[in-house]
């Protein structure tokens, strides 16, 4: 890598990226910090290069975030996230069902089909199944899990396995579909989801989602402009706001790991061999 150039990496799940980053290439030049980015096909890769320094910061979901945690302690290294959006603050994934349907209650799941996104993703799968087995319902063994797997390795960055869950579900394929709560809106609004024929069996506590990562090694001085950098950006500013929007923020915020506690139960749950749920991923998260 060039001595005096920031190198970031991020994944590919949408042709916008390109878009996104080339701006925010511009924008970090024009403040005086050189600046470049590597893209992947999925977190993985992502997550492997940053740990042999072909990157200074990634770009992770917060199962990207995890598995650099994991993989960092092993060989007895430091990972921080330094950097998220305002919107990776608090999410929370429903589980939905049809409101003229046998399904009143979480227990009337018991024997019944649900759908949910790609194995990886967090929002769509990972957590709100972690959430139904906290209440009794185990996946794979109290109800069928019927998953739609697009894109995995992008860890549920696309809307693809959620709008598809949603849609068998308004087939009447599956009996409840997992969704995170601003796609649940956006499918409504655009006629996926006909207006009032769904209600929220169950709702997620909050979580957090992506933020910027970095490894002990990486130049301090460039992570720390870059970070100030992101956190000085005005939505005011015309300039930035069309990258804002892209980026589906509104400002920058330090980044904060208590979010994960969620994340992290269900990789805990979902990775064990022993599970009756290790069918639903197929493989390891891990």
């Amino acid at each position: 890598m060039s001595a005096d150039v920031l190198i970031l990496g991020a994944v590919a799940y949408d042709p916008k990226i390109v878009t996104i980053w080339d701006g925010f290439k511009d924008y970090f030049t024009e403040h005086g910090l050189p600046f470049d980015y590597i893209l992947f096909t999925n977190y993985e890769r992502q997550v492997q290069a940053h740990l042999d320094g072909l990157i200074h910061v990634a770009w992770n979901s917060p199962l990207a975030w995890l598995q650099t945690v994991r993989l960092a302690e092993a060989s007895g290294r430091k990972v921080e996230a330094i950097v998220m959006r305002d919107t990776d603050r608090d999410l929370i994934s429903t589980v939905i069902a049809k409101r003229e349907g046998p399904i009143r209650a979480v227990s009337d799941l018991k024997g019944k089909r649900v759908a949910v996104g790609a194995k990886d993703s967090p929002q769509a799968t990972l957590i709100p199944l972690q959430v139904l087995a906290a209440q009794g319902l185990e996946p794979d063994r109290d109800f069928e899990v019927v998953s739609f797997d697009i894109l995995v390795g992008k860890h549920g960055d696309h809307i693809g396995g959620e709008r598809d869950a949603a849609l068998a579900l308004m087939r009447g394929d599956v009996d409840a579909a997992c969704v995170i709560e601003g796609n649940y809106r956006l499918f409504e609004q655009d006629g996926t989801i006909a207006p009032g024929t769904t209600f929220r069996l169950l709702e997620t506590p909050p979580y957090d989602h992506c933020n910027f990562t970095v490894l002990d090694g990486a130049p301090a001085d460039r992570i720390e402009r870059f970070a100030e950098l992101l956190l000085a950006m005005s939505y005011d500013d015309p300039e930035v706001r069309t990258l804002l929007d892209l980026e589906g923020l509104k400002r920058w915020v330090p980044a904060r790991t208590e979010g994960y506690r969620l994340i992290a139960d269900a990789v805990e749950r979902f990775s064990a061999p022993s599970t009756a749920t290790s069918s639903v991923f197929g493989r390891s998260v891990f």
